[in-house]
């Protein structure tokens, strides 16, 4: 995954499982999640999927542009957000894999202080600390919280708790091509949801990092709410930026890892460009970090 969020590795060590979140604090944020998911419905068909821009890392994959096709699906109009999963782990005491291993991938920055000397520095990406504690509900490690963002996507999630999540509900995660057709919002080759420009007018239209990368943000570093931001043609919010999604499709034929897709809060110009609707990336399945959530979808007739 490089520059974008290193993914956990065979070697890496297991801190042990984390204390269950208290049920007063899931009882709390499961109060705000919506009665149902918001799924928008799609007729699927074919589209021009991935990109050939000069500037695209060709390690990547995103070429060459090819005709895909894809049958009727439903796919979130956000990602699943912290209360959505608080509600499933009320139901179901599910650990997810950053509490049974006992850490996660946290950006240097947002790392609280007292924790920095016992962080790990991941020497491929130096701005990602290994923190021991980090979890869903504990996103930058012990003494931080989610409470205030329950409306944000829940994020240091794998993609194992993600298929957990999904088929608690009776759903999937989508595959790489209907994640694309859907983020692409009905447009052909445009490399975001809404068109050409990245800020049109000047106003930004996604979560992704404003400043100088990576000790020098303009902007708050994290997450926004799942349906900040308007949404594309199509109705889904943040299909760029904000966090990285799971979908169910392997890298390619001879890298079994999972795709993720839709750049991040921490997605700069400055080293990559992988905020874009055909940008793509892949980790390990047990992997959670600071900026990967995810969105479901379902079957249609």
């Amino acid at each position: 995954m490089g520059c974008c969020g290193p993914a956990r590795a065979p070697d890496d060590g297991v801190h042990g499982p984390l204390a269950r979140p208290d049920a007063r604090l899931l009882g709390r944020l499961a109060a705000a999640a919506p009665e149902e998911l918001r799924m928008v419905g799609l007729a699927g068909g074919a589209f021009r999927m991935g990109s050939e821009d000069a500037a695209v890392d060709p390690r990547d994959g995103e070429g060459p542009v090819r005709e895909r096709r894809v049958g009727p699906f439903a796919i979130g109009a956000t990602t699943v957000t912290v209360a959505q999963f608080a509600t499933f782990v009320q139901d179901t005491g599910y650990r997810s894999d950053a509490e049974r291993l006992g850490d996660a991938s946290v950006f240097a920055g947002l790392v609280p202080a007292r924790l920095r000397a016992s962080s790990r520095v991941v020497p491929e990406a130096p701005w990602w600390r290994r923190v021991a504690g980090a979890c869903w509900f504990l996103p930058e490690g012990p003494g931080s919280s989610v409470e205030g963002r329950t409306s944000h996507p829940v994020t240091q999630v794998s993609q194992h708790d993600a298929l957990a999540y999904a088929g608690w509900l009776g759903a999937r995660l989508p595959s790489e091509a209907e994640w694309e057709l859907a983020a692409r919002g009905g447009l052909d080759q445009q490399p975001y949801p809404w068109g050409a420009e990245r800020e049109p007018g000047g106003v930004p239209r996604m979560k992704t990092f404003a400043g100088r990368f990576p000790d020098a943000p303009a902007a708050p570093v994290g997450t926004v709410p799942a349906d900040a931001f308007a949404p594309n043609a199509y109705g889904l919010h943040n299909s760029t930026g904000n966090v990285w999604e799971w979908t169910v499709s392997p890298f390619s034929p001879t890298d079994a890892r999972p795709v993720l897709r839709g750049g991040s809060y921490l997605c700069h110009d400055s080293y990559c460009r992988r905020y874009r609707t055909s940008a793509r990336v892949a980790a390990t399945s047990d992997t959670a970090l600071g900026h990967t959530g995810f969105r479901l979808a379902v079957d249609r007739a």
